[in-house]
């Protein structure tokens, strides 16, 4: 039986991807596999790969032959997996050893749906711990009660896939997979539908995957049109949050958070190409638009003054026609 499936996309990674196998193979076991999905990459991963799938015990090896980007290569790993367990790691990052067994442990003792881990942020030589933002460890709680409260940190703002493990209860109940086709923030409707949705989870204080920053192949450090699907992902959280039963107390989070992270990318626009610059204010005023009235108020009042003012200049310019944008 396999205990663990461990879903790993890879995309022109052939500087990291040693380091990232090398690690599974630091964590191989006989009841967990490795599903190395590879998305149409044009450097030397394709190699890596199938050498790794030829001697990493475990290994499934699955490519697509167009690029499709991360959420839908994560998608293809799930509907491979055979886990009692699923996890997920990205093809630049990397595991401690004997990671997964201390993870499992963990699930195998708690019992609930998912577990939520901390990890360490890699940028150079540079190592720092991140928190999930959640006090209470080792205790199995209720996921919707970790969405709140709408003005501090929650659980909903540690959207890591990579950063836990997941029954495959919830894949089964369709919570695990991502939206096909978004290049970023794949992570924010799947953080939200889960912690909605999910039954049970828990926090572990485990420090297990190392994440890469500032590589340049993430898509943080690129400036073209994949960015702006951060909109599309916040237009999803919005719009499931508001059919959700509890909108009324869920709903001020989902929307002060999307306004944060409007600001957020304004705030970074000189790393846009320009024509993306354009779009990105042209459609971020469209998506402020979109947003509640009453909720977008509300949010505005509670950011700092110079950011809300900026949003609500945006949102009061006229909308672009295509053409002009």
């Amino acid at each position: 039986m396999v205990k663990l499936s461990v879903i790993v996309p890879f995309h022109n990674v052939q500087a990291y991807a040693p380091d990232t196998l090398a690690s599974l193979r630091a964590n191989a076991r006989p009841d967990v596999e490795f599903v190395l999905v590879d998305d149409c990459s044009t450097d030397d991963t394709p190699h890596l790969l199938q050498e790794a799938a030829d001697t990493l015990p475990g290994a499934v090896y699955l490519r697509h032959e167009v690029n499709r980007g991360l959420a839908t290569a994560r998608n293809t790993g799930l509907d491979a997996a055979r886990g009692e367990w699923l996890t997920f790691l990205d093809g630049d990052d990397w595991l401690a050893p004997g990671h997964y067994d201390r993870l499992l442990a963990a699930a195998e003792s708690l019992r609930c749906d998912f577990l939520r881990t901390d990890h360490v942020q890699c940028h150079g030589a540079r190592r720092t711990v991140q928190r999930v933002p959640h006090g209470l460890r080792n205790t199995v709680l209720r996921p919707r009660d970790a969405i709140l409260p709408a003005d501090r940190p929650t659980c909903v703002d540690y959207p890591y896939a990579w950063a836990g493990v997941y029954h495959r209860r919830l894949l089964d109940a369709g919570l695990l997979h991502f939206t096909d086709g978004l290049r970023t923030a794949e992570d924010r409707p799947w953080i939200w539908r889960l912690h909605r949705a999910a039954a049970s989870f828990a926090v572990v204080g485990l420090l297990g995957v190392f994440y890469r920053r500032g590589t340049p192949t993430s898509l943080t450090q690129i400036g073209d049109a994949r960015q702006l699907d951060f909109l599309r992902a916040f237009d999803q959280v919005v719009e499931e949050t508001a059919r959700d039963p509890e909108a009324d107390r869920l709903l001020p989070k989902a929307v002060r958070t999307y306004c944060a992270i409007i600001a957020h990318h304004l705030d970074h626009s000189d790393r846009y190409e320009p024509p993306v610059r354009r779009r990105l204010r042209a459609e971020s005023a469209a998506a402020l638009r979109r947003l509640p009235r009453g909720e977008l108020t509300r949010a505005l009042a509670a950011m700092d003054q110079a950011r809300a003012a900026r949003l609500r200049r945006l949102r009061r310019r006229p909308a672009l026609t295509a053409a002009a944008r």
